[in-house]
Protein backbone atom coordinates (compact mmCIF):
# COMPACT_ATOMS: atom_id res chain seq x y z
CA UNK A 1 0.00 0.00 0.00
CA UNK A 2 2.80 2.26 1.27
CA UNK A 3 4.94 2.16 -2.33
CA UNK A 4 1.35 3.05 -4.19
CA UNK A 5 0.12 5.48 -2.00
CA UNK A 6 0.55 9.61 -3.89
CA UNK A 7 0.96 10.89 -1.07
CA UNK A 8 4.46 13.13 -0.05
CA UNK A 9 3.54 13.40 3.78
CA UNK A 10 2.11 9.57 4.77
CA UNK A 11 2.02 9.87 8.07
CA UNK A 12 -0.37 13.28 7.44
CA UNK A 13 -2.56 11.68 4.74
CA UNK A 14 -5.59 14.02 4.73
CA UNK A 15 -7.11 11.66 2.56
CA UNK A 16 -6.73 8.38 5.14
CA UNK A 17 -8.13 10.82 7.90
CA UNK A 18 -10.84 11.04 6.24
CA UNK A 19 -11.01 7.27 4.63
CA UNK A 20 -8.88 4.64 6.91
CA UNK A 21 -6.98 3.95 3.80
CA UNK A 22 -4.07 5.37 1.84
CA UNK A 23 -5.26 6.13 -2.02
CA UNK A 24 -4.03 3.10 -3.94
CA UNK A 25 -2.86 4.63 -7.36
CA UNK A 26 0.24 5.02 -9.21
CA UNK A 27 2.25 8.55 -8.51
CA UNK A 28 1.21 10.81 -11.54
CA UNK A 29 2.02 14.44 -11.84
CA UNK A 30 -1.63 15.98 -12.08
CA UNK A 31 -2.87 19.64 -11.93
CA UNK A 32 -6.49 20.64 -11.35
CA UNK A 33 -7.61 24.08 -11.89
CA UNK A 34 -10.03 25.63 -9.13
CA UNK A 35 -11.04 29.43 -8.35
CA UNK A 36 -11.47 31.52 -5.20
CA UNK A 37 -14.40 33.60 -6.07
CA UNK A 38 -15.75 36.50 -3.63
CA UNK A 39 -19.47 36.36 -2.71
CA UNK A 40 -21.81 39.18 -1.94
CA UNK A 41 -19.53 42.15 -3.18
CA UNK A 42 -17.78 43.30 -6.11
CA UNK A 43 -14.23 43.80 -4.00
CA UNK A 44 -11.47 41.72 -3.22
CA UNK A 45 -10.84 40.60 0.59
CA UNK A 46 -14.20 41.70 1.26
CA UNK A 47 -17.32 39.45 0.85
CA UNK A 48 -17.38 35.74 1.40
CA UNK A 49 -14.73 33.28 -0.50
CA UNK A 50 -15.50 30.16 -2.00
CA UNK A 51 -13.25 27.73 -3.45
CA UNK A 52 -14.50 26.81 -6.90
CA UNK A 53 -13.65 23.38 -8.92
CA UNK A 54 -15.37 22.58 -12.18
CA UNK A 55 -14.68 18.83 -12.97
CA UNK A 56 -15.65 15.81 -15.46
CA UNK A 57 -17.14 13.44 -12.78
CA UNK A 58 -17.11 14.17 -8.76
CA UNK A 59 -14.21 13.01 -7.02
CA UNK A 60 -14.57 10.25 -4.12
CA UNK A 61 -16.52 11.78 -1.49
CA UNK A 62 -13.66 11.67 0.80
CA UNK A 63 -11.33 13.27 -1.07
CA UNK A 64 -13.80 16.62 -2.32
CA UNK A 65 -14.44 16.65 2.29
CA UNK A 66 -9.91 16.60 2.21
CA UNK A 67 -9.73 19.33 -0.27
CA UNK A 68 -12.38 21.66 1.23
CA UNK A 69 -10.69 21.06 4.75
CA UNK A 70 -7.53 21.29 3.41
CA UNK A 71 -8.13 25.13 1.85
CA UNK A 72 -10.52 25.61 4.73
CA UNK A 73 -12.79 28.39 3.31
CA UNK A 74 -16.30 28.31 4.74
CA UNK A 75 -17.21 26.34 1.64
CA UNK A 76 -16.02 25.01 -0.89
CA UNK A 77 -17.83 24.39 -4.65
CA UNK A 78 -17.30 21.04 -7.27
CA UNK A 79 -19.85 21.75 -10.14
CA UNK A 80 -19.84 19.17 -13.10
CA UNK A 81 -22.28 19.44 -16.29
CA UNK A 82 -25.65 17.47 -15.92
CA UNK A 83 -25.07 16.11 -19.21
CA UNK A 84 -21.51 15.97 -20.49
CA UNK A 85 -22.51 15.98 -24.46
CA UNK A 86 -25.17 18.82 -24.36
CA UNK A 87 -23.44 22.00 -23.14
CA UNK A 88 -26.50 23.64 -21.82
CA UNK A 89 -26.62 25.38 -18.31
CA UNK A 90 -27.39 22.32 -16.21
CA UNK A 91 -25.07 21.29 -13.87
CA UNK A 92 -25.09 19.56 -10.36
CA UNK A 93 -23.21 21.09 -7.67
CA UNK A 94 -22.17 20.06 -4.19
CA UNK A 95 -20.99 21.95 -1.59
CA UNK A 96 -18.15 20.96 1.35
CA UNK A 97 -17.84 23.25 4.67
CA UNK A 98 -14.14 22.17 6.34
CA UNK A 99 -15.78 19.30 8.40
CA UNK A 100 -18.62 17.94 6.37
CA UNK A 101 -20.96 18.18 3.61
CA UNK A 102 -23.42 21.15 3.63
CA UNK A 103 -27.16 20.80 2.84
CA UNK A 104 -27.35 23.77 0.72
CA UNK A 105 -25.26 27.26 0.94
CA UNK A 106 -26.04 30.34 -0.86
CA UNK A 107 -22.23 32.06 -1.49
CA UNK A 108 -20.93 29.15 -2.74
CA UNK A 109 -23.41 28.77 -5.68
CA UNK A 110 -23.35 32.59 -6.06
CA UNK A 111 -19.85 32.16 -6.93
CA UNK A 112 -20.07 29.09 -8.93
CA UNK A 113 -22.72 30.90 -11.19
CA UNK A 114 -20.04 33.81 -11.35
CA UNK A 115 -17.64 31.68 -12.65
CA UNK A 116 -19.30 29.61 -15.24
CA UNK A 117 -20.41 32.50 -16.68
CA UNK A 118 -17.00 34.54 -16.79
CA UNK A 119 -15.12 31.34 -17.87
CA UNK A 120 -17.95 30.63 -20.70
CA UNK A 121 -18.81 27.31 -19.21
CA UNK A 122 -22.25 28.62 -19.32
CA UNK A 123 -24.42 31.11 -21.92
CA UNK A 124 -24.57 34.51 -20.51
CA UNK A 125 -28.09 34.57 -22.01
CA UNK A 126 -30.21 32.03 -20.30
CA UNK A 127 -30.02 31.15 -16.32
CA UNK A 128 -28.26 28.25 -14.98
CA UNK A 129 -29.97 25.53 -13.13
CA UNK A 130 -27.98 23.35 -10.57
CA UNK A 131 -29.31 20.04 -9.03
CA UNK A 132 -28.42 19.64 -5.62
CA UNK A 133 -29.14 18.40 -2.41
CA UNK A 134 -31.76 20.83 -1.77
CA UNK A 135 -33.22 20.54 -5.25
CA UNK A 136 -33.17 22.50 -8.20
CA UNK A 137 -31.55 26.18 -7.47
CA UNK A 138 -31.62 28.70 -10.14
CA UNK A 139 -29.33 32.14 -10.94
CA UNK A 140 -29.72 34.66 -13.07
CA UNK A 141 -27.84 37.74 -13.98
CA UNK A 142 -28.57 41.46 -14.95
CA UNK A 143 -26.74 43.53 -17.07
CA UNK A 144 -25.40 45.35 -14.37
CA UNK A 145 -23.87 42.25 -13.23
CA UNK A 146 -26.19 41.48 -10.09
CA UNK A 147 -26.64 37.87 -9.84
CA UNK A 148 -30.36 36.28 -8.37
CA UNK A 149 -30.39 33.03 -6.67
CA UNK A 150 -33.74 31.33 -6.27
CA UNK A 151 -33.97 29.61 -3.17
CA UNK A 152 -37.10 27.77 -1.17
CA UNK A 153 -38.03 30.17 1.67
CA UNK A 154 -37.41 28.54 4.79
CA UNK A 155 -40.06 28.97 7.86
CA UNK A 156 -38.76 29.31 11.28
CA UNK A 157 -40.78 28.83 14.26
CA UNK A 158 -40.88 30.22 18.32
CA UNK A 159 -39.20 28.38 20.67
CA UNK A 160 -37.43 28.81 24.37
CA UNK A 161 -33.88 30.54 24.65
CA UNK A 162 -31.70 27.71 25.06
CA UNK A 163 -29.45 28.71 28.65
CA UNK A 164 -26.18 27.96 26.74
CA UNK A 165 -27.59 30.07 23.82
CA UNK A 166 -27.87 33.49 25.88
CA UNK A 167 -24.61 32.90 27.70
CA UNK A 168 -22.54 31.93 24.29
CA UNK A 169 -24.31 35.44 23.39
CA UNK A 170 -21.58 38.03 24.87
CA UNK A 171 -19.66 40.93 24.09
CA UNK A 172 -17.25 42.75 26.10
CA UNK A 173 -20.05 44.45 28.25
CA UNK A 174 -21.65 41.22 28.90
CA UNK A 175 -24.41 40.08 28.05
CA UNK A 176 -26.87 41.00 24.81
CA UNK A 177 -30.51 42.03 25.20
CA UNK A 178 -32.50 39.10 23.30
CA UNK A 179 -35.43 40.10 22.12
CA UNK A 180 -36.56 36.61 20.17
CA UNK A 181 -34.92 32.90 19.57
CA UNK A 182 -36.83 30.99 16.72
CA UNK A 183 -35.29 28.20 14.50
CA UNK A 184 -36.16 25.20 12.04
CA UNK A 185 -34.14 21.98 11.88
CA UNK A 186 -31.10 23.55 11.06
CA UNK A 187 -30.09 26.84 12.50
CA UNK A 188 -30.91 29.40 15.32
CA UNK A 189 -32.03 32.52 14.51
CA UNK A 190 -31.62 35.14 17.40
CA UNK A 191 -33.12 38.55 17.28
CA UNK A 192 -31.19 41.27 19.37
CA UNK A 193 -32.63 45.13 20.69
CA UNK A 194 -29.33 46.58 19.47
CA UNK A 195 -27.72 47.07 16.32
CA UNK A 196 -24.62 47.74 18.43
CA UNK A 197 -24.65 44.96 20.14
CA UNK A 198 -24.28 43.23 16.79
CA UNK A 199 -21.29 44.80 15.72
CA UNK A 200 -19.68 43.92 19.47
CA UNK A 201 -20.38 40.46 19.38
CA UNK A 202 -17.69 38.33 20.22
CA UNK A 203 -19.74 35.34 21.08
CA UNK A 204 -18.35 31.96 22.80
CA UNK A 205 -17.63 29.64 19.97
CA UNK A 206 -17.39 26.60 22.33
CA UNK A 207 -21.06 27.07 23.73
CA UNK A 208 -22.15 27.23 20.25
CA UNK A 209 -20.73 24.00 19.25
CA UNK A 210 -22.65 22.44 21.54
CA UNK A 211 -25.88 23.64 20.91
CA UNK A 212 -28.65 21.24 18.95
CA UNK A 213 -27.99 23.01 15.79
CA UNK A 214 -25.72 23.33 13.05
CA UNK A 215 -25.21 27.06 13.40
CA UNK A 216 -26.94 30.31 14.81
CA UNK A 217 -27.88 33.70 13.01
CA UNK A 218 -27.93 36.48 14.73
CA UNK A 219 -29.98 39.67 13.28
CA UNK A 220 -31.08 43.37 14.39
CA UNK A 221 -32.51 45.77 12.09
CA UNK A 222 -30.74 48.29 10.13
CA UNK A 223 -28.36 50.93 9.75
CA UNK A 224 -28.89 53.54 7.05
CA UNK A 225 -29.41 52.38 4.08
CA UNK A 226 -30.24 48.19 5.25
CA UNK A 227 -33.59 47.12 6.07
CA UNK A 228 -31.76 44.41 8.67
CA UNK A 229 -27.97 43.03 9.53
CA UNK A 230 -26.77 39.26 10.64
CA UNK A 231 -23.89 37.67 11.66
CA UNK A 232 -23.80 33.72 11.61
CA UNK A 233 -21.41 31.14 13.27
CA UNK A 234 -21.03 27.98 12.61
CA UNK A 235 -18.19 26.39 14.45
CA UNK A 236 -19.94 22.68 14.35
CA UNK A 237 -18.91 22.70 10.98
CA UNK A 238 -16.03 24.52 11.00
CA UNK A 239 -16.54 28.14 10.70
CA UNK A 240 -16.01 29.86 13.53
CA UNK A 241 -18.29 33.09 11.56
CA UNK A 242 -19.22 32.77 7.54
CA UNK A 243 -18.63 35.74 6.22
CA UNK A 244 -21.67 36.61 4.68
CA UNK A 245 -24.20 33.74 4.68
CA UNK A 246 -26.89 33.52 1.74
CA UNK A 247 -28.88 30.32 2.78
CA UNK A 248 -29.71 32.25 6.11
CA UNK A 249 -31.25 34.69 4.02
CA UNK A 250 -34.06 32.51 3.11
CA UNK A 251 -35.13 32.19 6.26
CA UNK A 252 -34.35 35.95 7.46
CA UNK A 253 -36.12 37.41 4.22
CA UNK A 254 -39.47 36.42 5.17
CA UNK A 255 -38.66 36.80 9.15
CA UNK A 256 -38.00 40.43 8.01
CA UNK A 257 -40.59 40.61 5.04
CA UNK A 258 -43.08 39.81 8.18
CA UNK A 259 -41.96 42.29 10.11
CA UNK A 260 -41.79 45.39 8.21
CA UNK A 261 -44.79 44.38 6.24
CA UNK A 262 -42.31 44.51 2.90
CA UNK A 263 -41.34 41.98 0.17
CA UNK A 264 -37.92 43.72 -1.36
CA UNK A 265 -35.29 44.21 0.91
CA UNK A 266 -31.72 45.33 1.34
CA UNK A 267 -29.39 43.41 4.00
CA UNK A 268 -25.88 43.54 5.53
CA UNK A 269 -23.78 41.00 7.10
CA UNK A 270 -21.83 42.97 9.32
CA UNK A 271 -18.91 40.26 9.84
CA UNK A 272 -15.01 41.67 9.71
CA UNK A 273 -15.40 41.28 5.83
CA UNK A 274 -18.80 42.42 5.42
CA UNK A 275 -21.61 41.80 2.44
CA UNK A 276 -24.66 43.04 1.02
CA UNK A 277 -27.43 41.66 -0.24
CA UNK A 278 -30.84 42.17 -2.17
CA UNK A 279 -33.62 40.10 -1.08
CA UNK A 280 -37.47 39.37 -2.56
CA UNK A 281 -39.77 37.46 -0.74
CA UNK A 282 -42.58 35.77 -2.61
CA UNK A 283 -44.96 32.97 -0.70
CA UNK A 284 -42.73 30.14 -1.06
CA UNK A 285 -39.28 31.09 -2.64
CA UNK A 286 -37.17 34.10 -1.83
CA UNK A 287 -34.50 35.73 -4.28
CA UNK A 288 -31.28 36.57 -2.94
CA UNK A 289 -29.28 38.10 -5.11
CA UNK A 290 -25.82 40.23 -4.63
CA UNK A 291 -22.37 40.50 -6.81
CA UNK A 292 -19.34 38.34 -7.33
CA UNK A 293 -15.79 38.42 -8.17
CA UNK A 294 -12.98 35.86 -9.04
CA UNK A 295 -9.80 36.75 -6.83
CA UNK A 296 -7.89 34.04 -7.02
CA UNK A 297 -6.94 31.05 -10.21
CA UNK A 298 -4.29 28.61 -8.64
CA UNK A 299 -4.13 24.70 -9.05
CA UNK A 300 -4.08 21.56 -7.08
CA UNK A 301 -0.36 19.44 -7.84
CA UNK A 302 -0.30 15.86 -7.16
CA UNK A 303 -3.73 14.90 -6.48
CA UNK A 304 -5.53 12.89 -8.90
CA UNK A 305 -9.92 13.82 -8.58
CA UNK A 306 -10.36 10.43 -10.66
CA UNK A 307 -12.71 8.28 -9.01
CA UNK A 308 -11.86 4.87 -7.37
CA UNK A 309 -13.45 2.01 -8.34
CA UNK A 310 -15.51 1.49 -5.25
CA UNK A 311 -17.26 5.18 -5.46
CA UNK A 312 -17.48 4.56 -9.08
CA UNK A 313 -19.53 1.59 -8.68
CA UNK A 314 -21.63 3.08 -6.11
CA UNK A 315 -22.73 5.86 -8.44
CA UNK A 316 -23.39 3.46 -11.27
Amino acid sequence: MWQNCPCIFKDTCAYYAYTGQYINERLVTVETTFWMVAAFTDRAFTGNPAGIFFVDDFPDTPLMQAIAAELNWSQTAFIKRFNQTNHDNHFIIRWFSPRDETPICGHATLAAAHLLWEKGFATTTSRITFDSMAGSLHATRSPDHWITLDFPSKPLWDCDTPPLLQQALITANGTVDIKSVMRDDLIYVVTLRNQTDLVALTPNLTFIESLDCRAISVTTSGRSGYDFESRYFAPRVGIPEDPVCGSSHARLGPLWAKRLDKTELMAFQASRRGGTLKINVTPERVAIAGMAITVCESKLLNVSLQRTSVEAQKAA
